[in-house]
């Protein structure tokens, strides 16, 4: 059922006499055909165009406001309606001819009227949260070889947080198709890591990343309706984005692109700095790098019994071996590191299924 948008006369009056700098009175509002006169004062469905009449200084004015549905396009998400919007107002007025763009903005949840057509960037407010980042804990691994007291724990906790959210489940399978999507196409994704790589960069040739991306779209139409699978996510989960307190008590930053995903994908944006922090010292997946490896994956496989994990990881391990491999994000990365990234990036993407124990093999 299409949701309807609900809002008030009163409120529409005032954010139009705001906009238009004298005051406003709306004698008409109805879904908007041009072959149909009249209408009362209701609310509308979402993606319907919706005719305003008024008057202003004693003149008639008509005005027609737009909004958006969701719909399977890259329209899923609030945001992806919204950056959709605030494209045509500022889009529409530069064209000779073109229908002109009054305002952008949206609706508060009491029903008024909020403009965000005079505005410039956006900017996000959040609350500063204390603690350490989790890559200082791998970098000390780096250093010392050694564990420490609370390493392990810290793995078996952050694997216990994944089952957790994880388990919350959604069936939406237009949303599921769009994050294997955005995982290839996306310029966040492979093939915008791909593009970033320099042309003339001697560690990889262009022929080389041409094959990950054409593996990665077989991978896509092996994946992409798995639509069960669609979970609660992070979509960034890396140690860069986790900040621990005492003991195992952590919180997060920047969770990106949606609510819903492939479980993979947090997995995989943990799991690989393991191997990464790993290949700078040993040059494979050793020491203290592999127990934490091991005890990650082994602790959330028991907890959530998701073998079928195993069978989608492999593009999100390309893709972030892509991220920790780029000379853009580590530029001063060892050439050999480079190589077993690629390596495995090779490897994965030709392994039906994912084994953590043979991950030294993947790197071979």
């Amino acid at each position: 059922m299409t949701e309807k948008i609900i809002f008030r006369k009163e409120a529409l009056e005032d954010y139009l006499s705001s906009l238009l700098g004298a005051r406003v009175e709306v004698t008409s509002l109805r879904e908007f055909k041009r072959d149909e006169t009249g209408g009362k004062l209701k609310g509308f469905g979402y993606g319907k165009p919706v005719l305003i009449e008024f008057t202003h200084e004693g003149k008639k004015g008509r005005v027609v406001l737009h909004t958006m549905s969701p719909d399977p396009f890259g329209h899923e998400r609030l945001p992806d309606r919204a950056s959709s919007l605030l494209l045509d107002h500022a889009t529409f007025n530069t064209l000779p001819r073109h229908v002109r763009s009054l305002d952008v903005g949206a609706f508060a949840n009491d029903g008024s009227f909020v403009s965000l057509g005079d505005v410039g960037e956006f900017f996000l407010l959040t609350d500063y949260a204390p603690g350490r980042l989790y890559a200082r804990d791998l970098e000390r691994l780096l250093e010392t070889g050694e564990l420490a007291e609370g390493d392990e724990e810290r793995a078996l906790a952050l694997a216990e947080y994944l089952a957790d959210i994880h388990a919350v489940k959604k069936s939406a399978p237009e949303l599921y198709r769009r994050r294997i999507r955005d995982l290839v196409g996306h310029g966040e994704g492979i093939m915008g890591l791909t593009d970033s790589y320099p042309p003339d960069f001697e560690l990889v040739s262009k022929g080389f990343l041409e094959e990950v991306e054409k593996e990665c779209i077989s991978w896509r139409w092996r994946i992409k309706d798995k639509v069960h699978r669609l979970s609660q996510v992070h979509g960034d989960f890396h140690p860069f984005n986790v900040l621990f307190g005492e003991g195992t008590d952590f919180i997060l930053l920047d969770r990106s692109r949606g609510e819903w995903g492939e479980p993979a994908d947090d997995l995989s944006a943990m799991s690989i700095n393991y191997i990464f922090f790993s290949l700078q010292r040993y040059d494979a997946l050793a020491g203290p790098f592999q127990r934490l490896f091991n005890i990650f994956w082994e602790r959330y496989l028991e907890l959530t019994g998701d073998r079928e994990v195993l069978m989608v990881v492999q593009p999100f391990y390309a893709w972030r071996a892509l991220v920790v491999a780029s000379p853009i994000w580590y530029p001063n990365l060892a050439p050999e590191v480079r190589l077993k990234l690629f390596k495995f990036i090779e490897n994965i993407l030709a392994t039906e299924m994912f084994e953590p124990p043979k991950v030294n093999e993947y790197l071979s």
